[in-house]
């Protein structure tokens, strides 16, 4: 592995960053005497802690002192986990989880109150999903930069989507389509975030129908909806949304169009054979019947027309979804298809929105197609041919610029300022960086291991930072202490500002399997500290008609029905005895009243599954029956003051 070497850093600039490692583990008095340790026992501290001159380097690019803020965030997606991971660059800190499609107890995600109603929005064919596999969230865009206004997110397993809104960190909305089964080239976003992108990947019956896995061709469809979004409310909105139907190739990551390729979107594709297993069954398995042709198809999409197909009702409602079907989008030229390197996993369009990079993972390539010649085939209907479903082909070879030798298992490629592409290489475990001008690697820097996909600083925007890059590799076998077979992923950071690049921080990551994640400038975000007014309902961004204000507690009963008007504040609830009857309905409005920048408190009540975060001026309703006679202490489960403990009360049940 190539570090920089310090060089020019002398060795008091060494023990300076020595001494602020070392204070981390010591006492104040062993800390006291780092401090003051003269600058010859810098050679020694790195003697004893085995710490070459290009450790040093690396710690000193990402060591954050306190009280100082990171310049990026970068938003990873939770996988399994169905929450988000918000992580501060350079310094590798984990600044939050954000609940989306799972429950999330630390901000009583899902346990009860209105955020269980942002939950139920996800629910399938009658069914709750209590688990999510969170694969590529996408910041809200205005002229193809990101803005920091909002933040999209995809759940492959049970095709979601969900809408972050990033004044709050909160999830404010899910969406589903049972048009789809699983989701995978989403969330993408087009320029100004006017559609989020949701293709599907593995082929089913449209809108969850039964059919033999022997019609496969037949009867099983993918598709992409295009779900439109209403900036001013914040929300999708499924009223004007719509969806394409495509063949039954598994369509996989997706990109939108930008600057001179604004209006098409893009997606890549595996099983171009149509394969669908069947091992006890004397059949091939899918891994080998997917891989015989020699390339797959990349989908070439003009969205720009297809909004004007599905406006003038060129339609059938699948699922309660307007779709394009196939014969729609032939006969209208919405849809075209190229060969792309085999099993693709990844189609980034380059900042100036010119060329679009694939990669396949049984190629050793990537390929650098170009819009230009995209459309120009397309206006000229220059075909190879039309595939088995009537969508033309257009002829390889006329589309590209040409393409570059990466290495083992190539899969997605990112961008700098300098007009650098950097592509994951996953079996050689390394990121290549490479000239999009003359389609050269120029270096490679060596992860731990099989990185997956990349993220740079704003590095799939129109204006590409640079700086920073994070492999985000899935095997981290050697690199940690041991803690059972399951080991968590390695994030690890790349200063790519350097040459050669630096691999300068290694980050474990022990929640689900994250997949992709994107990289904002921490300047471009506003979010509040706390909410105004306070009663403010965080699910509907506005003041709760339940809002309870100081002085205004009571309890109401209505026959069955107990509504209790609560407030908190330091360090107490009022009220803090509640009496109810077995089998009430019991009705919680609590508002936080404090105004307070951090003044956060929770509510539970034990054995009731019931927990909501109080930050400082929320409210939150709470809604459950009091099935269980007994004595049930509720208290504050965020440390809020001194007198945290005796923050409580009693939810006492009555017998009937």
């Amino acid at each position: 592995m190539r570090f920089n070497r310090i060089g020019a850093l002398g060795a008091s600039s060494i023990g300076v960053l020595l001494s602020a490692m070392v204070i981390v583990g010591c006492g104040p008095q062993q800390a006291a005497q780092v401090s003051q340790a003269p600058a010859s026992s810098t050679a020694d501290l790195m003697k004893q802690r085995g710490l070459s001159e290009a450790d040093v380097s690396a710690a000193l690019q990402t060591y954050t002192p306190t009280g100082k803020k990171d310049e990026y965030i970068t938003f990873a997606s939770g996988g399994h986990g169905g929450n988000m991971i918000v992580i501060g660059v350079p310094s590798m800190r984990i600044l939050k989880y954000v609940g989306v499609f799972t429950p999330e107890p630390w901000q009583g995600y899902g346990y009860g109150d209105q955020s269980q109603q942002v939950l139920d929005m996800g629910s399938r064919f009658g069914k709750d999903m209590t688990w999510g596999d969170m694969h590529h969230p996408a910041l809200s865009e205005t002229k193809g930069d990101y803005d920091g206004k909002y933040i999209f997110v995809n759940d492959k397993a049970n095709a979601r989507i969900a809408v972050v809104d990033l004044h709050d960190f909160v999830t404010k909305q899910i969406v589903t389509s049972e048009l789809i089964q699983s989701d995978h080239g989403a969330t993408f976003v087009t320029p100004n975030t006017e559609y989020v992108v949701e293709s599907s990947q593995y082929p089913a019956p449209l809108g969850g129908g039964y059919a033999p896995i022997e019609q496969f061709q037949d009867k099983y469809r993918g598709a992409v909806i295009f779900w439109k979004f209403d900036r001013e409310k914040g929300k999708l909105d499924k009223s004007e949304s719509f969806a394409m139907e495509l063949p039954p190739y598994m369509q996989d990551l997706a990109d939108a169009g930008k600057l001179d390729s604004e209006g098409w979107v893009f997606i890549n594709s595996f099983n171009t054979e149509m394969a669908w297993g069947g091992t006890i069954e004397g059949n091939p398995p899918m891994e080998s019947g997917a891989s015989q042709n020699d390339m797959d198809y990349l989908h070439i999409i003009n969205l720009k027309k297809a909004i004007e197909v599905a406006k003038a009702g060129k339609t059938t409602t699948i699922a309660g979804m307007p779709v394009i079907m196939l014969e729609t989008a032939n006969a209208e030229g919405l849809l075209h298809l190229v060969g792309e390197p085999k099993s693709p996993h990844g189609v980034d369009v380059t900042p100036d929105g010119k060329e679009l990079v694939v990669s396949g993972k049984l190629d050793t390539h990537a390929t650098v197609y170009s819009f230009e010649k995209l459309k120009g085939a397309i206006e000229a209907k220059n075909y190879d041919g039309k595939d088995r479903y009537g969508v033309p082909i257009l002829p390889f070879n006329d589309v590209i610029r040409g393409q570059v030798e990466i290495g083992l298992g190539p899969l997605h490629t990112q961008y700098d300022d300098k007009g650098n592409a950097y592509t994951s290489v996953f079996i050689e475990s390394t990121v290549a960086k490479w000239s999009l001008k003359d389609l050269k690697v120029l270096e490679k820097v060596k992860v731990h291991y099989n990185v997956g996909h990349i993220v740079a600083a704003e590095g799939d925007t129109v204006s590409p930072d640079g700086k920073y890059l994070i492999a985000m590799n899935k095997w981290a076998l050697d690199r940690f202490n041991k803690v059972g077979p399951l080991l968590p992923q390695n994030f690890q950071l790349i200063n790519i500002g350097s040459e050669p690049m630096q691999l300068i921080y290694d980050m474990p990551l022990p929640l689900g399997e994250p997949h992709y994640a994107q990289m904002i400038k921490a300047d471009k975000m506003s979010p509040v500290d706390v909410y105004k007014p306070a009663g403010y309902d965080v699910v509907t961004d506005a003041a709760s008609p339940n809002a309870v204000k100081a002085q205004e507690e009571r309890i109401e009963r209505k026959g069955k029905t107990v509504d209790v008007y609560m407030t908190s504040v330091r360090s107490h609830f009022t009220p803090d005895i509640i009496r109810v009857k077995k089998d009430d309905t019991v009705n919680l409005h609590i508002t936080n009243v404090e105004q307070a920048h951090d003044a956060t408190h929770g509510f539970t009540i034990g054995s009731y599954d019931v927990h909501s975060s109080l930050e400082p001026g929320k409210h939150v309703d709470i809604t459950f029956v009091a099935d269980k006679e007994g004595t049930f202490p509720f208290y504050c489960t965020e440390f809020c003051s001194a007198l945290h403990l005796e923050m409580a009360g009693y939810f006492l049940v009555e017998p009937n």
